[in-house]
């Protein structure tokens, strides 16, 4: 098969997109790498190229999601798609189309200036304050209180519109969900809330009830590759993040894994759009269909009269 990587400069380097990319040369495809950050890219050629899939690793804010809905809107297949990785990479977007399907997430608002956060009710702390666009676990603070909020210089999360959730009491560390399709690998890791728990990353056994939301996340974002960030709380689990085509840090053979889900989506979107028959062989189907049905009832009819005349005279 033929794919296009979009890889954006902070990802050069790094196993996740590029060591798939060797991963599926070695197995004899064809990869094309398309940089939008060092090389300006003539859109007539999006469509000549015939690519089965174009394939995005992206950072927030950057310029591959321009290209990848570039690609989409002329009918080539991307993975993700580029509508689900703009749902996810808005938080404030993400939160609240999640909460509009009923999926588990906390009380959130939307502040466009942090000194807005002062209007958050009382009743409503403690707060997570994190970026709109944010990544990595990058400008997440924890405020106890309205008082705390004034001594807070929110540096990390300047330059962008903030986020404040309602911090809910968990375990005190985070669950990261991997997903690839349908495989679901679930890995521990420290919080950035919770410095004085040390917590050593690790594959986790998986339960139905990560693999259930897991899955539910992917279906109602409409992600293939993904990740999900969520706490254990005394009420069930709580969705704290969702990202597009994440590190999957400690899950064996991973690259494989991935690659070999690209090319199942690639074949998909292949079968998905094979050419339907032109109206005039449609109607030919149908008539020989009818024709044979016809000859074939008649046949049957007549059978008696031929055995019939089949008989010997006496």
């Amino acid at each position: 098969m033929h794919f296009c990587f979009i890889i954006e400069e902070q990802y050069r380097d790094e196993t996740m997109p590029m060591g798939i990319v060797d991963q599926l040369r070695q197995w004899g495809h064809s990869v094309d790498l398309l940089e939008p950050g060092a090389t300006i890219v003539r859109l007539g050629d999006l469509a000549k190229q015939q690519y089965d899939a174009y394939v995005l690793k992206t950072v927030s804010d950057g310029p591959g999601l321009s290209i990848l809905e570039a690609a989409e809107a002329i009918g080539v297949p991307t993975i993700n798609h580029s509508r689900s990785i703009r749902l996810v990479r808005d938080k404030a977007v993400a939160a609240a189309y999640a909460q509009a399907c009923g999926l588990p997430v906390p009380l959130t608002y939307f502040a466009a200036h942090e000194h807005l956060l002062e209007q958050v009710p009382a009743e409503d702390y403690p707060l997570v304050v994190k970026p709109a666009n944010g990544s990595s676990g990058r400008g997440i603070y924890r405020v106890n209180n309205q008082a705390e909020l004034q001594t807070i210089e929110f540096t990390e999360a300047r330059g962008s519109f903030l986020l404040a959730q309602h911090y809910i009491e968990n375990t005190g560390f985070d669950i990261k969900l991997y997903v690839a399709g349908k495989e679901v690998y679930p890995v521990a890791k420290s919080s950035p809330l919770h410095p004085e728990i040390s917590v050593d990353k690790h594959i986790i056994p998986i339960t139905l009830e990560l693999r259930n939301l897991a899955l539910r996340v992917g279906t109602v974002f409409g992600l293939d590759i993904y990740g999900l960030d969520i706490v254990e709380t005394a009420d069930g689990l709580s969705i704290v993040d969702i990202n597009d085509f994440p590190s999957f840090g400690l899950v064996p053979r991973a690259v494989a894994r991935i690659a070999n889900h690209i090319i199942r989506l690639a074949k998909r979107a292949e079968v998905q759009r094979a050419p339907a028959p032109s109206i005039a062989v449609t109607m030919q189907r149908n008539h020989n269909r009818i024709t044979h049905a016809s000859t074939a009832r008649l046949t049957a009819a007549r059978a008696p009269i031929l055995q019939e005349e089949m008989q010997p005279l006496r």
